[in-house]
């Protein structure tokens, strides 16, 4: 009996430690396979069901103006984050946030309502904002909550060339402007940062807070000159106060080169802020705004005449005062009637009838054919979005009538950048420059990626033609139409335009609308700006020669300061008292001045800043008097003086 109970016993132990044994051999082999096999796929599963993935942005490369001012800049900024399956008082979390957050109490609880382990509740926040929060959350004790860094983009100069800029999104993407076309060279990589959570999706540790951004986007220099930029902006404020018009280009460039110096328009906006606004304010009218050049053209067509020997500057023309082509009666402007007068003189006063008749010798395939070699009709290229390409008629399908009109800048349409680009080819000797506004880009190093220089497109006219013209045009500004844009001490050239607006349909003209311009260049000698001002609609006077022209005017004189361009032309009051040496404007000092010595360097015409540079660099010290410009300097240029001494400079308001 007991022999029995024994074996029974053995049995049941052999079995149970089978059993134990198999059993042990099957969790081996599980973990064996949960190990060396099935591991990579675990190892995934936990990862997705611990970790979360947010794709987070480098700061973007800057913006600089040409001489490396900063127009567009990034920064790490915060942006608050929530964890939905965390907060529990949604009401009560919303109430203390909505405040500080700008944002409406019900806007944040839908958020928070949508569930899921991440949402964004707020997105790039001010710094001393994202402080008061962080106090907020502590203070409350809300759990779920916290903050991420992200790059954000701001504009130091607020509205500051805002259409060439244009903006970027919370997404980092640039929407317009540079920051649109240039999205890939200046964005940075995207970055993926992993978010170490619990098993309630709880941020372990400080693991939100360990991004490190990677290096950031190409640096671009762009053309621009804020000195310049800010000059154009603040005279267009003026003339839209001054005129009432519905919107406003100016455009300067450099015609030896196609660079552009400033490019402003009117509405604008701050792309700090660029939500507040719409599509009218965001538009860059320089580049995407079509219209009807009117007299501005007019320079075209008398660069195609001489060009082609259609007429000569003294040949003598007789003005009715109107002019019929294929039943269609044109008037001058004025509604006058000059008579027998000469080409100088129809190019001076802007006279139709003149126009018309140079227009009808040149016909429909040569003015077509000069309109295009000046660039009409096609988009010039510029490195930014948008561009338009005009409107030019073909000239296989143009009647009299046609030709006619569009030898007095009427049925055609044209670009602000187009019309600037185009006279800036007459300023530069025939040669039309392909415009540009990037200079060139840096990599992060400092060392250079690209450079852009002037890009020859054609031989418009031939530089005989071009001085010719240049001549004619400078008596408009002198003694025509242009009077207005007159800039005292310099030679310019330009050309006024009076042009009647289409109706929004595009059949005929809208009663009492106009868009006034005046496109202009100089110092003759040798033109260093060009410059155009369309003003859209303006309210009362609407004629060109007496509201953009005048705008035109007071930059360009601001301009030549800027510049520290010396005057051409002796200006009275600058004529020197018998104490001093003569002095010849526009000349630079010839002396050599022996070791020890320095030279006195001429300073009239320059702003208070520039004639104390300008002097500082010699080792001079600057004595100022009143305010303005400079007038008078007790020590005439090229006399040779000790370092350290003195020059008493008056200055005088203009």
């Amino acid at each position: 009996m007991i022999k029995k109970t024994a074996i029974k016993l053995k049995q049941r132990i052999a079995l149970f430690l089978s059993i134990l044994l198999v059993t042990i051999l099957i969790l081996v082999g599980r973990i064996g396979w949960i190990q060396f096999i099935d591991g990579k796929r675990m190892t995934a599963k936990i990862e997705m069901q611990l970790r979360e993935s947010k794709v987070l942005h480098s700061p973007r490369g800057t913006i600089y103006d040409r001489y490396g001012r900063e127009l567009a800049v990034s920064s790490m900024t915060k942006s608050l984050y929530a964890n939905p399956s965390e907060i529990k008082e949604a009401d009560q979390v919303a109430g203390v946030l909505a405040n500080l957050l700008e944002m409406k109490p019900e806007d944040i609880k839908k958020k928070l309502a949508v569930g899921g382990q991440f949402i964004w509740i707020k997105r790039m926040i001010e710094p001393a904002v994202a402080q008061r929060v962080q106090a907020v959350i502590k203070e409350y004790e809300i759990k779920g909550m916290g903050f991420l860094e992200e790059s954000k983009r701001y504009y130091p100069n607020d509205s500051l060339a805002a259409q060439v800029l244009g903006f970027v999104g919370t997404d980092d993407n640039g929407l317009d402007g540079m920051e649109m076309a240039l999205d890939k060279t200046i964005k940075a990589k995207l970055f993926e940062q992993m978010i170490d959570t619990d098993s309630h999706s709880i941020p372990i540790f400080k693991s939100i807070f360990t991004f490190a951004p990677t290096k950031q986007g190409k640096n671009v220099y762009l053309t621009l000159d804020s000195g310049i930029q800010f000059i154009v902006e603040q005279s267009l404020d003026k003339a839209m106060t001054s005129t009432g018009a519905q919107g406003a280009t100016v455009i300067v460039m450099n015609p030896n080169t196609g660079e552009i110096l400033a490019m402003a328009n009117r509405p604008t906006y701050n792309p700090n802020q660029f939500y507040k606004y719409g599509d009218n304010e965001w538009k860059n009218r320089a580049v995407a705004y079509n219209y009807e050049p009117g007299s501005t053209f007019k320079s075209i067509v008398a660069a195609a005449a001489l060009q082609e020997g259609k007429v000569y500057p003294e040949e003598r023309f007789i003005d009715k005062g109107y002019v019929e082509v294929s039943g269609r009666r044109i008037k001058n402007w004025s509604g006058d009637s000059y008579g027998n007068i000469s080409f100088i003189d129809i190019i001076k006063e802007s006279i139709n009838t003149g126009f018309v008749q140079i227009g009808m010798r040149l016909g429909a395939y040569k003015l077509t054919e000069y309109a295009q070699a000046f660039g009409f009709g096609k988009a010039t290229g510029i490195e930014l979005p948008g561009e338009e390409n005009g409107l030019l008629f073909e000239p296989k399908d143009m009647r009299d009538s046609d030709t006619a009109t569009m030898s007095i800048g009427q049925s055609i349409a044209v670009t602000p950048l187009q019309l600037v680009t185009a006279v800036g080819a007459i300023a530069n000797k025939g040669v039309l420059l392909k415009p540009h506004i990037i200079k060139e880009i840096r990599n992060m190093d400092g060392s250079l990626d690209r450079e852009i220089g002037a890009q020859s497109v054609r031989q418009a006219i031939s530089p005989e033609t071009a001085q010719i013209l240049t001549g004619m045009m400078e008596k408009v500004v002198s003694e025509g139409g242009g009077k207005k844009a007159e800039v005292k001490g310099y030679h310019f050239a330009g050309k006024t335009g009076t042009a009647e607006k289409l109706k929004d349909g595009g059949s005929g003209y809208a009663a009492g609308r106009y868009v006034a311009s005046f496109v202009g260049f100089g110092p003759i000698e040798d033109p260093q700006v060009v410059i155009l001002v369309v003003l859209d609609d303006p309210k009362g006077v609407y004629y060109g020669g007496q509201i953009a022209a005048p705008v035109a005017g007071d930059i360009l004189t601001q301009i030549m300061r800027h510049l520290n361009i010396c005057p051409q032309i002796v200006n009275e009051s600058l004529v020197p008292t018998p104490h001093q040496q003569p002095v010849i404007l526009g000349i630079k000092p010839q002396v050599q001045a022996p070791p020890g010595k320095v030279v006195v360097p001429n300073v009239l015409g320059m702003s208070i800043r520039q004639a104390g540079e300008s002097l500082n660099k010699l080792g001079l010290a600057m004595v100022p008097t009143g305010t303005g410009a400079a007038t008078r300097q007790n020590i005439a240029e090229n006399t040779i003086v000790e370092p350290g001494t003195e020059i008493t400079v008056h200055f005088e308001a203009r």
